[in-house]
């Protein structure tokens, strides 16, 4: 199964500079776009925006430049152990409803970040983009009640910090929704190909660092946390049968 990357970086020159050897040659097919200027290290050849594109803009574009059978999709901090993309390749080759493989994610300390997720739900949601997820667990959501699994499970959705798309998955659902700005395609996307009855794969053998800064969950007001509650407005509106899911 040929693989094609998909890197979007915005002003992330320092983290492509550590991502990229490791990720280059574990690929069939690399393709950089540089949302701003400035987003890559001196010297490497990358598809330049005139203007910036919100991440599901950028992913959409990096398909029609791209050919792989699978698609990886990529954030400049993710940084795969070796063999990673074939551990998650080769599962998708023979898992053929497999439409989404994510791989055990660990921050870049070792420790384990929690990439495996439930669909999301109204109170969920509440706790997380509010002041109670510092008193509220929000254990379910993660699924941090379970030990995590040693081989490979179904999951609702993943982190979409390093994901395996089947490339037929995405022409069938039409890509990635544009009109979700950050935030919020990764989980529509998926949720989509539930419906459409694509499986999605937590496949813990493939490995990957990644620093997940994770702006909204540190500060309360900015300019990320405002495309965040739009992003969820969005999938609430194409979604409704969530809003019964508490």
């Amino acid at each position: 199964m040929n693989v094609s990357a998909i890197v979007v970086s915005h002003g992330n020159a320092a983290e492509l500079s550590r991502s990229l050897p490791a990720l280059r040659p574990q690929v069939d097919e690399l393709l950089v776009i540089a949302n701003v200027p400035g987003s890559v290290p001196p010297g490497l050849e990358a598809l330049e925006n005139r203007e910036p594109l919100g991440f599901a803009a950028n992913i959409n574009l990096g398909l029609s430049r791209t050919s792989g059978e699978a698609v990886l999709t990529v954030n400049p901090d993710a940084v795969p152990e070796p063999d990673a993309v074939a551990a998650l390749a080769g599962f998708m080759a023979e898992n053929v409803r497999c439409g989404v493989a994510g791989p055990r994610m660990l921050f870049p300390d070792g420790s384990p970040q929690p990439s495996r997720r439930r669909f999301p739900t109204v109170g969920g949601t509440v706790v997380r983009r509010t002041p109670l997820r510092k008193v509220v667990h929000q254990q379910h959501h993660y699924h941090l009640d379970e030990p995590d699994p040693a081989g490979p499970v179904q999951a609702d959705w993943m982190l979409g910090g390093f994901l395996l798309l089947r490339r037929a998955m995405l022409e069938e659902l039409g890509g990635f929704d544009e009109h979700f700005r950050l935030y919020g395609e990764d989980i529509d996307l998926q949720y989509r190909a539930m419906l459409a009855g694509w499986e999605r794969w937590y496949v813990p053998e493939a490995v990957v660092r990644h620093e997940h800064k994770a702006v909204t969950d540190s500060r309360w007001l900015t300019q990320r946390t405002l495309w965040h509650w739009r992003g969820i407005a969005r999938f609430v509106r194409k979604h409704p049968e969530r809003l019964r899911a508490l």
